[in-house]
């Protein structure tokens, strides 16, 4: 699909309280930014987080569940196939990868083929074949000029095998192969994996130089590099939790709690506290072993004596001493229902990418 002549190349791409929910959680969510044409836009964040389901919603191959994404004045979810249209996905494991027993030349034929059967028009596809083999090989030539591929410096050239390329290298092809069918908005995963410090400066320097050339480039990566927008899926998923244990903490102090072990052990929880519930709310099931622990630990704190439990004539504990066992206590359960509530987003990813992957 071809842009307006008054229109710039790439795609501009909005999201508002953006959304992905799977099978069993979240894979990610509350995610806002604004991206200008030509932008290069460097998800960020920790494995698990769904940094690759946001990249493939974006692109309009999942299906969102909550807030929505303009990309080119298409909003998605609504307009998921009008997004693939002007989109374009680079290296993605498991969604979009090269054939490692495939030369570098049989990938690019291919790509070619692919491009000139479903995205040429019926004109271009009546056209006499020397002038479709002509402008399949000028697509191939500007492709692997923009991403700076040389063929002759391969090993075996042109008919070297995808297994003998070198990570960077096989970076370079894939994303060569995207650009052949002129994309607004190119994507990528896992843009920084297993590369050097040089090669990493190397691909990053490459991403820039695509987006300056007009084409919008959303990658994912575990750093954002200086100069890209960053987007963090792991902040956008801590935030409700923050709130909250904010709004406690504010609450706690309004209320005037005066000094004493008691009071200063209930003020210093009350953050992984709210935290905890604020968890607990984002989930479809709360019965996990973590939430039970922290609700029997919460009522148990609560409602017994200060001298429950004490054998005939022993002493009572020093002041603070339960409280400090209260706090660790609470302290160790909000920390099990942290790592719980990681597990869950994992899953909820795994399971998104599962089902965008069989369709």
């Amino acid at each position: 699909m071809e842009a307006h002549p008054d229109e710039p190349h790439g795609a501009a791409v909005v999201a508002e309280g953006f959304g992905l929910k799977g099978p069993r959680g979240w894979a990610f969510r509350g995610v806002g930014f604004e991206a200008a044409p030509g932008t290069l836009v460097a998800i960020e964040g920790p494995s698990g987080s769904g940094r690759t389901c946001l990249l493939l919603a974006l692109t309009g191959r999942m299906k969102a569940h909550e807030g929505h994404a303009d990309v080119a004045g298409h909003r998605l979810p609504r307009r998921m196939a009008a997004v693939r249209r002007i989109s374009a996905l680079g290296p993605v494991p498991g969604v979009s990868d090269l054939d490692p027993a495939l030369t570098v030349a049989e990938h690019l034929r291919e790509r070619a083929l692919l491009q000139r059967r479903f995205d040429g028009s019926l004109r271009a596809l009546l056209r006499p074949p020397g002038e479709r083999a002509a402008e399949a090989r000028a697509r191939i030539d500007e492709a692997l000029t923009a991403v700076a591929l040389d063929l002759d410096a391969l090993p075996k050239g042109e008919r070297t095998a995808v297994r003998d390329l070198e990570r960077l290298e096989a970076l370079r092809l894939s994303l060569a192969l995207a650009l052949i069918g002129r994309p607004r908005l190119l994507a990528l995963d896992d843009a920084d994996l297993k590369l050097s410090d040089a090669d990493r400066a190397a691909a990053w320097a490459l991403l820039r130089s695509i987006a300056e050339a007009g084409t919008t480039v959303l990658a994912v990566c575990s750093e954002a590099p200086a100069g890209a927008l960053r987007v963090s899926t792991a902040a956008d998923r801590d935030e409700p939790a923050r709130a909250a244990a904010e709004a406690a903490t504010t609450s706690a102090a309004e209320t005037g709690t005066g000094p004493g072990p008691e009071a200063g052990a209930a003020a210093a929880t009350a953050p992984e506290r709210a935290a905890t519930a604020s968890a607990g709310a984002d989930r479809t099931e709360d019965d996990t072993p973590a939430a039970k622990g922290a609700e029997s630990t919460d009522t148990a704190g609560a409602d017994a004596p200060a001298d429950a439990g004490l054998p005939a004539g022993s002493a009572a504990p020093a002041p603070g001493t339960g409280a400090t066992a209260d706090a660790t206590d609470t302290t160790k359960t909000a920390s099990a229902t942290d790592t719980a509530k990681t597990d869950k987003n994992q899953k909820g990813e795994a399971d998104a990418l599962a089902e965008a992957r069989r369709a």
